[in-house]
């Protein structure tokens, strides 16, 4: 870790904890050099398989996109979206693997978007899954019927 200060390559850790959020360690160094402290902040980096083999990083902003398209005109507020794009990305974090392949990736964008919005599902479900006939969107539609007559 460089210095921040005088950029000397060698610092000392003086102290390490846990972040409050779980998901992050907070470290204290001090800089043998120049004797100043600095804080790091070290994270997990979540990245994404796609199917070429290219690895990218994991980007909460490129699902929220990616599901807003598919909730054009619908009732649906950024809100709703960045919450959306957290409950996607906690789920992945929860998994515990550091690499992920693309197809888990939309596969946990199409629960919470179900519980969203119907529509919006749909619409995502339909690129996600490469529908091809009317016949996908039926048995869908009724696998979306289900639980509300189940519960009924």
């Amino acid at each position: 870790m460089h210095c921040p200060f005088c950029r000397n390559t060698d610092t000392r850790v003086l102290d390490s904890r846990v972040a409050e959020d779980g998901k992050s360690i907070r470290r204290r160094r001090q800089c043998p050099s120049c004797e100043r402290r600095f804080t790091t902040l070290e994270q997990m980096q979540l990245v994404v398989l796609k199917r070429s083999g290219v690895v990218e990083p994991f980007s909460r902003e490129k699902v929220i996109n990616g599901v807003r398209k598919a909730c054009k005109g619908r009732p649906v507020s950024e809100a709703d979206l960045a919450r959306l794009g957290q409950q996607v990305e906690e789920s992945l974090r929860a998994c515990g693997q550091a690499e992920i392949p693309a197809d888990e990736v939309g596969l946990a964008i199409l629960g919470p978007l179900r519980d969203l919005d119907s529509v919006a599902y749909l619409r995502f479900a339909s690129v996600y899954k490469n529908f091809n006939s009317v016949d996908d969107f039926t048995s869908e539609i009724d696998s979306l019927r289900q639980p509300v007559l189940a519960t009924n």
